[in-house]
């Protein structure tokens, strides 16, 4: 059906500001969200039945909640082929009746933010490693680009989808400096607004410290939270034999921090400390990332700007766990 731009006609309107995204392949496809502004689409036109009949419109108003999850068995290995019949989705804590339902298989704009801050100097092999594998799985609809945590963060490569470039921009990588993690990933968060396609994730592969950031993590939570990008983390440990006990608390609260940012926004988290966990974890990762159900369910409270609408998606099975963002803000 083509776009019209002719104003005599009553006009279906949809937001600019997406809470995600709803496909009804036929003859319409919508994207809706809250609150709506005029944007205009084309009018609805019934055939004519004779040249005097005439013109209807139908006018629709439609605010719908599109909520991406992973479903992944005990060993964090993805879940296909489950029906709409075994989630159940929650806004507030009330219970919202499914409208849409699919499972999608799209290409990702994907942001790699590696660590390679003075603390990761001794895990600077493992690092690299986790990144290679998760670069050797992607498709070639698949886009990344490249950025390195230090004293301040570092763009290493735009955009591309040469995953061999990438690879190859990490043989001179070198681990000194101070950690501006949180400032890293919040600038890989904006960098994400210039993807070309509509599933967007960051993978940060890092021992999860920080000691020189601007931005504050509670900034950075609250970003992480307005963004419709999932993140997936690789934490970095080391064995703890021979460490004292700070630093055992140091890398238990870094390794907290990026599982906190996975869980906020729909992602997964991986903590390797046997460099044989890094192949398996960047493959799961990957095939997250590509695998996807979209829950759909539309938005009761309309008149609610910078409202926080917590999100609950569960599955019926104990065996399985549901990844999904933990909620949104009205806008």
């Amino acid at each position: 059906m083509p776009f019209s731009r002719n104003r005599s006609h009553t006009q279906l309107v949809a937001s600019p500001l997406l809470v995600g995204r709803l496909c009804l392949r036929g003859a319409v496809a919508l994207l809706v969200s809250a609150p709506l502004f005029p944007q205009p689409l084309a009018p609805v036109r019934p055939a004519r039945k004779s040249e005097s009949s005439p013109l209807k419109v139908i006018r629709a108003d439609v605010r719908m909640v599109l909520v991406s999850a992973i479903v992944a068995d005990r060993k964090g290995v993805s879940v296909n082929g489950l029906t709409q019949d075994k989630f159940t989705i929650l806004e507030d804590t009330a219970p919202q009746p499914i409208l849409t339902f699919s499972r999608e298989e799209a290409p990702c704009s994907v942001g790699v933010i590696l660590d390679l801050s003075g603390s990761m100097r001794d895990k600077l092999p493992a690092a690299t490693a986790a990144v290679r594998a998760f670069l050797k799985t992607a498709n070639p609809e698949d886009e990344s680009f490249l950025m390195a945590v230090a004293s301040r963060p570092e763009s290493l490569l735009s955009f591309t989808d040469d995953a061999g470039t990438l690879r190859n921009s990490l043989r001179a990588a070198r681990a000194e400096g101070s950690t501006a993690l949180i400032d890293t990933v919040y600038l890989g968060l904006s960098r994400m607004r210039s993807a070309s396609n509509p599933r967007r994730a960051l993978l940060i592969v890092s021992d999860g410290m920080d000691n020189n950031s601007r931005y504050s993590k509670a900034e950075l939570l609250r970003t992480v939270q307005e963004r419709d990008v999932q993140i997936y983390t690789i934490g970095i440990a080391e064995r703890p034999a021979g460490k004292k006990a700070i630093q055992l608390t140091e890398e238990s609260r870094g390794l907290a921090l990026l599982g906190e940012l996975a869980g906020l926004s729909g992602g997964m988290s991986f903590t390797v400390v046997n460099p044989d966990g890094i192949l398996p974890a960047a493959s799961k990762i990957s095939r997250a990332i590509r695998e996807q159900y979209v829950v759909g369910y539309r938005q009761s409270d309309r008149d609610d700007p910078g409202k926080w609408h917590a999100i609950q998606l569960r599955i019926n099975s104990p065996q399985l766990k549901v990844y999904a963002r933990k909620g949104y803000y009205s806008r």
